[in-house]
């Protein structure tokens, strides 16, 4: 009952991270599986899309720190706000670190 608890938590939390290329750099945003939801789908164009049609969007920015243990994390540092004339492209990003859901 514990295992089936904890694996329905971690499948809520799961985070899927996104590259969104700008004019001045590229940063790593970080949805839920309920933002996804909200914004239409669960990828990279559904995240590009939502951003055009809302013109701007706030999302958590991730980085990679330490966790307490020493390991590296993806962790949610910032919230931030993206706006659609400045992004160029967004993009599906991979990490071989531990995501942590933003709250």
């Amino acid at each position: 009952m514990v295992a089936g608890a904890q694996a329905a938590w971690a499948q809520e939390s799961k985070m899927v991270l996104f590259k969104v290329v700008t004019v001045k750099d590229e940063i790593i945003i970080g949805l839920s599986a309920d933002e996804l939801k909200a914004l239409g789908g669960a990828d990279a164009s559904a995240v590009a899309h939502a951003l055009a049609q809302k013109g701007d969007m706030t999302v958590w920015q991730y980085n990679v720190h330490r966790g307490q243990n020493g390991e590296l994390q993806q962790a949610p540092t910032a919230k931030i706000g993206l706006l659609a004339n400045s992004s160029l492209r967004v993009e599906p990003y991979t990490t071989p670190y531990t995501i942590l859901p933003h709250q």
